[in-house]
Protein backbone atom coordinates (compact mmCIF):
# COMPACT_ATOMS: atom_id res chain seq x y z
CA UNK A 1 0.00 0.00 0.00
CA UNK A 2 1.14 3.57 -1.05
CA UNK A 3 1.62 5.63 1.96
CA UNK A 4 1.17 9.04 1.32
CA UNK A 5 2.72 11.48 4.21
CA UNK A 6 0.60 14.81 4.68
CA UNK A 7 1.23 18.50 5.88
CA UNK A 8 -1.30 20.31 7.85
CA UNK A 9 -2.63 23.87 7.34
CA UNK A 10 -5.74 25.97 9.01
CA UNK A 11 -6.02 28.19 5.66
CA UNK A 12 -8.02 27.15 3.15
CA UNK A 13 -6.03 26.78 -0.51
CA UNK A 14 -9.60 25.76 -2.30
CA UNK A 15 -11.70 27.86 -0.06
CA UNK A 16 -14.11 26.41 2.41
CA UNK A 17 -17.51 23.83 0.84
CA UNK A 18 -20.14 25.60 -0.89
CA UNK A 19 -23.41 25.95 0.98
CA UNK A 20 -25.37 24.50 -1.30
CA UNK A 21 -23.66 21.03 -0.97
CA UNK A 22 -26.86 18.92 -0.37
CA UNK A 23 -30.39 19.87 0.05
CA UNK A 24 -32.71 17.23 1.38
CA UNK A 25 -36.49 16.94 2.78
CA UNK A 26 -36.65 17.39 6.45
CA UNK A 27 -35.95 14.00 7.09
CA UNK A 28 -33.22 13.29 5.23
CA UNK A 29 -34.69 12.01 1.61
CA UNK A 30 -35.32 12.70 -1.76
CA UNK A 31 -38.29 14.76 -3.09
CA UNK A 32 -41.29 12.19 -3.29
CA UNK A 33 -43.60 11.73 -6.80
CA UNK A 34 -46.80 13.36 -6.58
CA UNK A 35 -49.13 10.80 -5.65
CA UNK A 36 -51.04 9.25 -9.10
CA UNK A 37 -48.88 11.85 -11.42
CA UNK A 38 -48.65 10.40 -14.79
CA UNK A 39 -51.86 9.07 -16.55
CA UNK A 40 -55.65 10.86 -16.00
CA UNK A 41 -57.90 9.18 -13.77
CA UNK A 42 -62.03 8.79 -13.97
CA UNK A 43 -63.75 10.18 -10.88
CA UNK A 44 -66.53 9.52 -8.78
CA UNK A 45 -68.65 9.34 -5.80
CA UNK A 46 -67.03 6.09 -3.58
CA UNK A 47 -68.26 4.52 -0.29
CA UNK A 48 -66.46 2.38 2.34
CA UNK A 49 -67.29 -0.64 0.74
CA UNK A 50 -66.54 0.45 -3.10
CA UNK A 51 -63.00 2.50 -2.12
CA UNK A 52 -60.49 -0.35 -3.86
CA UNK A 53 -56.67 -0.44 -3.59
CA UNK A 54 -55.59 2.32 -6.22
CA UNK A 55 -58.01 4.69 -5.15
CA UNK A 56 -57.06 8.42 -4.53
CA UNK A 57 -58.99 9.96 -1.94
CA UNK A 58 -59.11 12.71 0.01
CA UNK A 59 -57.44 12.00 3.89
CA UNK A 60 -57.38 13.86 7.19
CA UNK A 61 -53.58 14.57 8.21
CA UNK A 62 -52.39 16.92 10.47
CA UNK A 63 -56.01 18.71 10.43
CA UNK A 64 -56.03 18.94 6.75
CA UNK A 65 -57.54 17.12 3.71
CA UNK A 66 -54.43 15.41 1.90
CA UNK A 67 -54.81 13.62 -1.39
CA UNK A 68 -53.76 10.24 -0.45
CA UNK A 69 -53.26 6.78 -2.50
CA UNK A 70 -54.60 3.31 -1.17
CA UNK A 71 -52.41 1.19 -1.08
CA UNK A 72 -54.29 -1.92 1.21
CA UNK A 73 -57.24 -2.44 2.71
CA UNK A 74 -57.45 -4.55 6.24
CA UNK A 75 -60.42 -5.13 8.68
CA UNK A 76 -59.31 -4.76 12.15
CA UNK A 77 -61.48 -5.51 15.53
CA UNK A 78 -62.10 -1.82 15.47
CA UNK A 79 -63.56 -1.57 11.74
CA UNK A 80 -62.20 -1.24 8.19
CA UNK A 81 -58.76 0.34 7.67
CA UNK A 82 -57.16 1.96 4.28
CA UNK A 83 -53.28 1.82 4.08
CA UNK A 84 -52.47 5.75 2.68
CA UNK A 85 -49.81 7.27 0.91
CA UNK A 86 -49.75 11.03 1.35
CA UNK A 87 -48.70 13.06 -1.67
CA UNK A 88 -45.50 14.74 -1.34
CA UNK A 89 -44.87 12.86 2.11
CA UNK A 90 -41.90 10.46 2.92
CA UNK A 91 -43.06 6.75 3.01
CA UNK A 92 -42.19 6.50 6.18
CA UNK A 93 -45.26 8.74 7.36
CA UNK A 94 -47.90 6.32 5.59
CA UNK A 95 -50.00 5.16 8.06
CA UNK A 96 -53.28 3.16 8.70
CA UNK A 97 -56.11 5.23 8.65
CA UNK A 98 -60.06 4.45 9.84
CA UNK A 99 -63.15 5.08 7.40
CA UNK A 100 -63.87 8.16 9.43
CA UNK A 101 -60.91 9.85 8.04
CA UNK A 102 -61.92 10.12 4.68
CA UNK A 103 -63.74 12.43 3.01
CA UNK A 104 -66.07 10.74 0.97
CA UNK A 105 -67.92 13.84 -0.07
CA UNK A 106 -65.32 14.64 -2.85
CA UNK A 107 -64.89 12.61 -5.50
CA UNK A 108 -62.34 9.83 -5.71
CA UNK A 109 -59.80 8.99 -8.69
CA UNK A 110 -60.22 5.21 -9.19
CA UNK A 111 -57.11 3.45 -10.62
CA UNK A 112 -56.69 3.36 -14.60
CA UNK A 113 -58.20 0.28 -16.07
CA UNK A 114 -55.83 -0.18 -18.92
CA UNK A 115 -52.59 -0.48 -16.08
CA UNK A 116 -55.42 -3.32 -14.87
CA UNK A 117 -55.71 -5.16 -17.39
CA UNK A 118 -51.97 -5.02 -17.76
CA UNK A 119 -51.66 -6.89 -14.29
CA UNK A 120 -54.30 -9.09 -15.09
CA UNK A 121 -52.66 -12.70 -15.76
CA UNK A 122 -55.02 -13.31 -18.91
CA UNK A 123 -52.88 -10.80 -20.71
CA UNK A 124 -49.17 -11.64 -19.10
CA UNK A 125 -48.21 -12.84 -22.63
CA UNK A 126 -48.45 -9.16 -24.01
CA UNK A 127 -47.40 -7.81 -21.19
CA UNK A 128 -44.41 -9.78 -21.12
CA UNK A 129 -43.17 -9.08 -24.26
CA UNK A 130 -43.36 -5.50 -23.82
CA UNK A 131 -41.44 -6.04 -20.25
CA UNK A 132 -38.28 -7.98 -21.66
CA UNK A 133 -35.55 -5.43 -22.52
CA UNK A 134 -33.40 -6.30 -25.74
CA UNK A 135 -30.65 -8.31 -26.03
CA UNK A 136 -28.41 -5.24 -26.28
CA UNK A 137 -30.34 -4.17 -23.34
CA UNK A 138 -29.78 -6.74 -20.89
CA UNK A 139 -25.85 -7.33 -21.98
CA UNK A 140 -25.54 -3.66 -20.88
CA UNK A 141 -27.35 -4.13 -17.81
CA UNK A 142 -25.17 -7.31 -17.28
CA UNK A 143 -21.88 -4.71 -16.98
CA UNK A 144 -23.34 -3.05 -14.65
CA UNK A 145 -23.92 -5.42 -12.67
CA UNK A 146 -20.96 -6.49 -13.13
CA UNK A 147 -19.04 -3.17 -12.21
CA UNK A 148 -21.12 -2.62 -8.77
CA UNK A 149 -19.45 -6.10 -8.14
CA UNK A 150 -15.98 -4.88 -8.52
CA UNK A 151 -16.68 -1.38 -6.69
CA UNK A 152 -18.00 -3.70 -3.93
CA UNK A 153 -13.90 -4.74 -2.95
CA UNK A 154 -13.35 -1.33 -2.47
CA UNK A 155 -16.51 0.08 -0.90
CA UNK A 156 -17.27 4.32 -1.11
CA UNK A 157 -19.02 4.70 2.26
CA UNK A 158 -21.94 6.90 0.73
CA UNK A 159 -22.70 4.89 -3.09
CA UNK A 160 -24.99 2.55 -1.06
CA UNK A 161 -27.32 5.95 -0.07
CA UNK A 162 -27.98 6.19 -3.91
CA UNK A 163 -31.31 3.73 -4.03
CA UNK A 164 -31.80 5.60 -0.83
CA UNK A 165 -31.78 8.75 -1.70
CA UNK A 166 -34.46 7.73 -4.78
CA UNK A 167 -36.98 6.94 -2.20
CA UNK A 168 -39.66 9.22 -1.04
CA UNK A 169 -39.32 12.56 0.97
CA UNK A 170 -41.68 14.42 2.82
CA UNK A 171 -42.57 17.70 2.93
CA UNK A 172 -44.99 17.37 6.00
CA UNK A 173 -45.47 17.83 9.22
CA UNK A 174 -42.16 17.62 11.17
CA UNK A 175 -43.81 17.10 14.47
CA UNK A 176 -44.43 13.24 12.72
CA UNK A 177 -41.17 13.24 11.97
CA UNK A 178 -39.71 12.80 15.81
CA UNK A 179 -39.95 9.22 15.13
CA UNK A 180 -36.75 8.85 13.28
CA UNK A 181 -34.52 5.80 12.80
CA UNK A 182 -30.80 5.57 13.62
CA UNK A 183 -31.03 8.31 15.99
CA UNK A 184 -29.48 10.62 13.41
CA UNK A 185 -30.47 14.36 13.08
CA UNK A 186 -32.42 14.54 9.81
CA UNK A 187 -31.13 16.50 6.89
CA UNK A 188 -28.49 19.02 6.89
CA UNK A 189 -28.61 21.32 10.08
CA UNK A 190 -26.08 24.15 10.11
CA UNK A 191 -23.58 22.72 12.85
CA UNK A 192 -23.19 19.66 10.24
CA UNK A 193 -20.24 19.00 7.97
CA UNK A 194 -20.73 20.22 4.65
CA UNK A 195 -19.95 18.01 2.05
CA UNK A 196 -18.43 18.28 -1.62
CA UNK A 197 -21.77 18.16 -3.97
CA UNK A 198 -20.00 15.65 -6.52
CA UNK A 199 -19.22 13.25 -3.26
CA UNK A 200 -22.92 13.72 -1.59
CA UNK A 201 -25.43 10.85 -1.87
CA UNK A 202 -27.44 13.45 -4.27
CA UNK A 203 -24.18 14.19 -6.55
CA UNK A 204 -23.63 10.60 -6.72
CA UNK A 205 -27.33 9.85 -7.42
CA UNK A 206 -26.98 12.53 -10.07
CA UNK A 207 -24.05 10.56 -11.88
CA UNK A 208 -25.80 7.39 -11.60
CA UNK A 209 -28.51 8.22 -13.16
CA UNK A 210 -26.33 9.88 -16.16
CA UNK A 211 -24.80 6.54 -16.62
CA UNK A 212 -27.98 4.80 -16.56
CA UNK A 213 -29.12 7.44 -19.16
CA UNK A 214 -25.92 6.50 -21.54
CA UNK A 215 -26.85 2.85 -21.45
CA UNK A 216 -30.10 2.97 -22.08
CA UNK A 217 -31.09 0.91 -18.64
CA UNK A 218 -34.24 2.96 -16.94
CA UNK A 219 -35.19 2.67 -13.64
CA UNK A 220 -38.28 4.65 -13.31
CA UNK A 221 -40.49 1.27 -13.42
CA UNK A 222 -38.54 -0.31 -10.59
CA UNK A 223 -38.78 2.82 -8.36
CA UNK A 224 -42.23 3.69 -8.72
CA UNK A 225 -42.93 -0.23 -7.79
CA UNK A 226 -40.90 0.42 -4.81
CA UNK A 227 -42.73 3.65 -4.07
CA UNK A 228 -46.03 1.98 -4.43
CA UNK A 229 -44.96 -1.17 -2.49
CA UNK A 230 -44.12 1.04 0.84
CA UNK A 231 -40.42 -0.19 0.95
CA UNK A 232 -37.03 1.27 -0.18
CA UNK A 233 -35.61 -2.19 -0.35
CA UNK A 234 -34.80 -3.76 -3.69
CA UNK A 235 -34.91 -7.57 -3.03
CA UNK A 236 -37.69 -8.81 -4.87
CA UNK A 237 -37.94 -11.98 -2.75
CA UNK A 238 -38.85 -10.33 0.58
CA UNK A 239 -42.57 -10.44 1.39
CA UNK A 240 -45.10 -7.23 1.26
CA UNK A 241 -43.66 -4.46 2.50
CA UNK A 242 -46.73 -2.83 3.70
CA UNK A 243 -46.57 -1.77 7.45
CA UNK A 244 -48.63 -4.13 9.40
CA UNK A 245 -48.49 -2.97 12.70
CA UNK A 246 -50.48 0.71 13.04
CA UNK A 247 -49.23 1.32 16.92
CA UNK A 248 -47.01 -0.23 19.87
CA UNK A 249 -47.32 0.52 23.91
CA UNK A 250 -43.83 0.37 24.61
CA UNK A 251 -43.18 1.08 28.12
CA UNK A 252 -44.36 4.86 29.04
CA UNK A 253 -44.55 5.03 25.42
CA UNK A 254 -46.71 5.26 22.19
CA UNK A 255 -44.77 4.10 19.13
CA UNK A 256 -46.43 4.52 15.55
CA UNK A 257 -43.85 2.12 13.50
CA UNK A 258 -42.90 3.33 10.45
CA UNK A 259 -42.45 -0.35 8.07
CA UNK A 260 -43.26 -4.01 8.08
CA UNK A 261 -42.22 -6.45 10.85
CA UNK A 262 -42.48 -10.43 10.49
CA UNK A 263 -44.88 -10.15 13.66
CA UNK A 264 -47.16 -13.58 13.44
CA UNK A 265 -50.45 -12.72 11.19
CA UNK A 266 -53.25 -12.53 14.02
CA UNK A 267 -51.31 -8.97 15.47
CA UNK A 268 -52.07 -6.91 12.01
CA UNK A 269 -55.76 -7.06 12.95
CA UNK A 270 -54.83 -5.64 16.08
CA UNK A 271 -55.39 -1.57 16.53
CA UNK A 272 -52.39 -1.85 19.00
CA UNK A 273 -49.73 -4.23 20.38
CA UNK A 274 -48.04 -4.00 23.79
CA UNK A 275 -44.50 -5.17 24.15
CA UNK A 276 -42.76 -5.24 27.85
CA UNK A 277 -39.90 -2.89 27.51
CA UNK A 278 -37.78 -5.27 29.64
CA UNK A 279 -38.34 -8.62 28.35
CA UNK A 280 -39.44 -7.58 25.21
CA UNK A 281 -42.05 -10.22 25.00
CA UNK A 282 -45.06 -8.82 22.35
CA UNK A 283 -49.33 -9.41 23.50
CA UNK A 284 -52.04 -8.63 21.53
CA UNK A 285 -54.41 -7.86 23.96
CA UNK A 286 -54.06 -4.80 27.15
CA UNK A 287 -55.59 -8.35 29.65
CA UNK A 288 -53.14 -10.49 28.61
CA UNK A 289 -49.81 -7.94 28.84
CA UNK A 290 -51.06 -7.03 32.17
CA UNK A 291 -51.20 -10.19 33.90
CA UNK A 292 -47.29 -10.46 32.23
CA UNK A 293 -46.45 -7.38 33.58
CA UNK A 294 -47.37 -8.72 36.81
CA UNK A 295 -45.19 -11.95 36.47
CA UNK A 296 -41.79 -10.46 35.15
CA UNK A 297 -39.39 -9.59 37.21
CA UNK A 298 -36.33 -8.44 34.20
CA UNK A 299 -35.42 -5.28 35.34
CA UNK A 300 -32.11 -4.60 32.55
CA UNK A 301 -31.15 -6.82 29.80
CA UNK A 302 -30.51 -10.24 29.87
CA UNK A 303 -26.49 -9.55 29.64
CA UNK A 304 -23.31 -8.60 30.74
CA UNK A 305 -23.13 -5.03 32.17
CA UNK A 306 -20.29 -3.29 30.48
CA UNK A 307 -20.26 0.19 30.74
CA UNK A 308 -21.95 2.66 32.89
CA UNK A 309 -21.45 6.53 34.10
CA UNK A 310 -24.24 9.13 34.94
CA UNK A 311 -26.30 8.89 31.51
CA UNK A 312 -25.82 5.23 29.62
CA UNK A 313 -25.41 1.75 30.62
CA UNK A 314 -24.12 -1.08 27.55
CA UNK A 315 -25.16 -4.47 28.24
CA UNK A 316 -23.58 -7.28 25.84
CA UNK A 317 -26.03 -9.65 24.99
CA UNK A 318 -25.05 -13.04 23.14
CA UNK A 319 -27.45 -13.95 20.73
CA UNK A 320 -26.70 -17.82 21.20
CA UNK A 321 -27.64 -17.67 24.58
CA UNK A 322 -30.08 -15.13 24.51
CA UNK A 323 -32.13 -15.99 21.51
CA UNK A 324 -35.73 -15.12 22.49
CA UNK A 325 -34.78 -11.94 24.00
CA UNK A 326 -32.82 -11.27 20.70
CA UNK A 327 -35.03 -12.19 18.21
CA UNK A 328 -37.55 -10.09 20.40
CA UNK A 329 -35.05 -6.67 19.63
CA UNK A 330 -34.95 -7.85 16.21
CA UNK A 331 -38.81 -7.81 14.93
CA UNK A 332 -39.12 -4.66 17.60
CA UNK A 333 -35.98 -3.09 15.38
CA UNK A 334 -37.49 -3.90 11.76
CA UNK A 335 -40.83 -1.72 12.56
CA UNK A 336 -37.97 1.40 11.99
CA UNK A 337 -35.46 -0.21 10.13
CA UNK A 338 -36.60 -0.81 6.28
CA UNK A 339 -32.54 -1.69 4.91
CA UNK A 340 -32.21 -4.72 6.85
CA UNK A 341 -33.04 -8.20 6.27
CA UNK A 342 -34.14 -10.09 9.46
CA UNK A 343 -33.03 -13.35 10.19
CA UNK A 344 -34.67 -15.80 12.70
CA UNK A 345 -30.93 -17.32 13.59
CA UNK A 346 -29.74 -14.67 15.92
CA UNK A 347 -26.68 -16.95 16.88
CA UNK A 348 -23.38 -15.32 14.70
CA UNK A 349 -24.31 -12.04 16.22
CA UNK A 350 -23.76 -10.48 19.40
CA UNK A 351 -26.19 -7.39 20.61
CA UNK A 352 -25.00 -4.14 22.87
CA UNK A 353 -27.69 -2.35 24.18
CA UNK A 354 -27.54 1.13 25.68
CA UNK A 355 -30.06 2.00 28.53
CA UNK A 356 -30.62 5.16 30.76
CA UNK A 357 -31.24 3.83 34.56
CA UNK A 358 -34.49 5.19 36.68
CA UNK A 359 -35.85 3.51 40.14
CA UNK A 360 -38.19 1.25 37.51
CA UNK A 361 -35.35 -0.58 35.97
CA UNK A 362 -32.68 -0.43 32.98
CA UNK A 363 -34.70 1.27 29.74
CA UNK A 364 -34.02 0.58 26.82
CA UNK A 365 -32.72 3.50 24.36
CA UNK A 366 -31.09 1.58 21.17
CA UNK A 367 -28.46 -0.95 20.51
CA UNK A 368 -25.88 -1.88 17.70
CA UNK A 369 -25.26 -5.37 16.82
CA UNK A 370 -21.83 -7.10 15.41
CA UNK A 371 -20.98 -10.34 13.66
CA UNK A 372 -18.97 -12.29 16.27
CA UNK A 373 -16.44 -12.81 13.13
CA UNK A 374 -16.58 -10.59 10.53
CA UNK A 375 -15.11 -11.09 7.28
CA UNK A 376 -15.43 -8.06 5.71
CA UNK A 377 -14.21 -6.26 8.62
CA UNK A 378 -17.62 -4.93 10.06
CA UNK A 379 -17.92 -3.62 13.24
CA UNK A 380 -21.35 -2.84 13.24
CA UNK A 381 -23.91 -5.14 11.64
CA UNK A 382 -26.86 -2.61 12.23
CA UNK A 383 -27.92 -0.11 14.45
CA UNK A 384 -30.69 1.82 16.10
CA UNK A 385 -32.03 4.41 17.79
CA UNK A 386 -35.62 4.15 19.61
CA UNK A 387 -38.16 6.66 18.24
CA UNK A 388 -38.87 8.28 21.51
CA UNK A 389 -34.79 9.08 22.43
CA UNK A 390 -34.41 10.75 18.77
CA UNK A 391 -32.37 14.09 18.21
CA UNK A 392 -30.74 13.92 21.63
CA UNK A 393 -27.14 12.31 20.81
CA UNK A 394 -27.75 8.53 21.55
CA UNK A 395 -27.01 7.85 18.17
CA UNK A 396 -23.68 9.31 18.36
CA UNK A 397 -22.30 7.56 21.42
CA UNK A 398 -23.64 4.38 19.97
CA UNK A 399 -21.14 4.63 16.95
CA UNK A 400 -18.60 5.93 19.36
CA UNK A 401 -18.64 3.01 21.40
CA UNK A 402 -18.34 0.37 18.59
CA UNK A 403 -15.59 2.35 17.38
CA UNK A 404 -14.13 2.12 21.43
CA UNK A 405 -14.89 -1.30 21.31
CA UNK A 406 -12.27 -1.69 17.84
CA UNK A 407 -9.65 -0.29 19.49
CA UNK A 408 -9.39 -2.67 22.43
CA UNK A 409 -9.65 -5.35 19.94
CA UNK A 410 -6.98 -3.31 17.55
CA UNK A 411 -8.69 -3.78 14.62
CA UNK A 412 -10.27 -1.34 12.10
CA UNK A 413 -13.80 -1.00 11.73
CA UNK A 414 -16.34 -0.14 9.46
CA UNK A 415 -20.62 -0.30 9.51
CA UNK A 416 -21.93 -2.91 7.39
CA UNK A 417 -23.00 -1.69 4.23
CA UNK A 418 -25.54 -0.17 3.05
CA UNK A 419 -25.95 2.21 5.52
CA UNK A 420 -29.62 4.05 6.04
CA UNK A 421 -30.29 6.98 4.80
CA UNK A 422 -30.19 8.50 8.45
CA UNK A 423 -27.52 6.42 9.46
CA UNK A 424 -25.29 7.88 6.72
CA UNK A 425 -25.59 11.65 7.91
CA UNK A 426 -24.89 10.27 11.87
CA UNK A 427 -21.98 8.31 10.53
CA UNK A 428 -20.59 11.22 8.28
CA UNK A 429 -20.75 13.41 10.96
CA UNK A 430 -19.14 11.32 13.28
CA UNK A 431 -16.12 10.82 10.96
CA UNK A 432 -16.54 14.30 10.09
CA UNK A 433 -15.84 15.41 13.58
CA UNK A 434 -13.37 12.96 14.90
CA UNK A 435 -10.99 13.78 11.89
CA UNK A 436 -10.96 17.02 12.46
CA UNK A 437 -10.49 16.88 16.00
CA UNK A 438 -7.18 14.59 15.56
CA UNK A 439 -5.93 16.73 12.60
CA UNK A 440 -6.28 19.98 14.81
CA UNK A 441 -4.26 18.13 17.47
CA UNK A 442 -1.55 17.36 14.83
CA UNK A 443 -1.34 21.16 13.55
CA UNK A 444 -0.90 22.49 17.07
CA UNK A 445 2.23 19.95 17.97
CA UNK A 446 3.32 20.45 13.70
CA UNK A 447 3.52 16.65 13.52
CA UNK A 448 2.85 14.89 9.74
CA UNK A 449 0.55 12.66 9.31
CA UNK A 450 -0.86 9.67 6.51
CA UNK A 451 -3.82 8.28 5.95
CA UNK A 452 -2.82 5.50 7.73
CA UNK A 453 -2.10 7.21 11.03
CA UNK A 454 -5.22 8.77 11.02
CA UNK A 455 -7.23 5.16 10.81
CA UNK A 456 -5.60 3.55 13.14
CA UNK A 457 -5.42 6.52 15.82
CA UNK A 458 -9.65 6.35 15.00
CA UNK A 459 -10.06 2.63 14.63
CA UNK A 460 -11.73 3.92 11.22
CA UNK A 461 -10.71 2.09 7.70
CA UNK A 462 -8.95 4.05 5.43
CA UNK A 463 -11.77 4.23 3.05
CA UNK A 464 -14.18 6.20 5.54
CA UNK A 465 -11.00 8.25 6.20
CA UNK A 466 -9.83 9.32 2.83
CA UNK A 467 -13.75 9.57 1.68
CA UNK A 468 -14.32 12.24 4.65
CA UNK A 469 -11.46 14.11 3.64
CA UNK A 470 -12.29 14.45 -0.11
CA UNK A 471 -15.83 15.15 0.67
CA UNK A 472 -15.03 17.81 3.30
CA UNK A 473 -12.29 19.15 0.38
CA UNK A 474 -9.78 18.82 2.76
CA UNK A 475 -7.12 16.92 1.20
CA UNK A 476 -5.35 19.03 -1.66
CA UNK A 477 -2.18 18.46 -3.87
CA UNK A 478 -0.30 21.74 -3.82
CA UNK A 479 2.99 23.18 -4.89
CA UNK A 480 4.82 19.66 -5.23
CA UNK A 481 3.25 18.17 -1.75
CA UNK A 482 0.02 16.77 -0.73
CA UNK A 483 -1.59 18.50 2.59
CA UNK A 484 -4.55 18.24 4.41
CA UNK A 485 -6.38 21.87 4.99
CA UNK A 486 -8.48 22.47 8.16
CA UNK A 487 -11.16 25.06 6.21
CA UNK A 488 -11.87 27.82 8.83
CA UNK A 489 -15.76 27.16 8.64
CA UNK A 490 -15.37 23.38 9.31
CA UNK A 491 -13.41 24.75 12.85
CA UNK A 492 -15.72 27.16 13.70
CA UNK A 493 -18.58 24.56 12.78
CA UNK A 494 -16.97 22.08 15.13
CA UNK A 495 -17.08 24.57 17.98
CA UNK A 496 -20.38 25.29 17.82
CA UNK A 497 -21.50 21.19 17.58
CA UNK A 498 -18.57 20.83 20.09
CA UNK A 499 -20.40 22.77 22.70
CA UNK A 500 -24.14 21.50 22.51
CA UNK A 501 -22.47 17.89 22.75
CA UNK A 502 -23.58 16.90 26.54
CA UNK A 503 -22.61 13.48 26.55
CA UNK A 504 -19.30 11.32 25.17
CA UNK A 505 -17.98 7.99 25.91
CA UNK A 506 -15.78 7.63 28.66
CA UNK A 507 -13.04 4.63 27.64
CA UNK A 508 -11.81 4.34 30.82
CA UNK A 509 -15.40 3.01 32.52
CA UNK A 510 -15.60 0.10 29.95
CA UNK A 511 -14.73 -3.25 31.86
CA UNK A 512 -14.74 -5.78 28.82
CA UNK A 513 -12.26 -8.02 27.04
CA UNK A 514 -12.76 -9.32 23.33
CA UNK A 515 -14.66 -12.52 23.93
CA UNK A 516 -13.61 -15.64 22.18
CA UNK A 517 -15.73 -18.37 20.58
CA UNK A 518 -15.62 -21.79 19.31
CA UNK A 519 -16.44 -22.45 15.68
CA UNK A 520 -20.04 -23.85 16.92
CA UNK A 521 -20.94 -20.67 18.87
CA UNK A 522 -20.44 -17.98 15.61
CA UNK A 523 -21.61 -19.78 12.65
CA UNK A 524 -25.59 -19.98 11.92
CA UNK A 525 -27.47 -23.19 13.73
CA UNK A 526 -28.98 -24.44 10.75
Amino acid sequence: MLHHRFSLTTSSIQGPPTPSAIIMGHNGAAGEAEVGSGEPRLKGKATPDTLKIGCIALVAKNGEYRRAEILSIKETKSGRQFYCNFDNFNKRLDEWVPVSRIDFEQDVEWPNLEKDKAKDPKNKKSTSKKSQPSKKAQKKVGKREQSVVSEGQTPHPWSEFVESQKAPAANGDDKVTASLEVGATPGVGPDEMELDEDETPAGVAKKEKEQQQQQGFSREQEIEKLRTSGSMTQNPAEISRIRNISKVEFGRYVLFPWYFSPYPEAFSQEDCIYICEFCLSYYGDLKSFTRHRIKCTLQHPPGNEIYRDEHVSFFEIDGRRQRTWCRNLCLLSKMFLDHKTLYYDVDPFLFYVMTSRDDRGWHIIGYFSKEKESADGYNVACILTLPQYQRKGYGRLLIQFSYELSKIEGKLGSPEKPLSDLGLLSYRQYWAENIIDLLEGYAETGEKCTIEGIATKLAMTTQDVEHTLQALKMQVYHKGEHKIVIPEKLKQQREKSRAKQKRVIDPSRIQWKPPVFTASSRTWAW
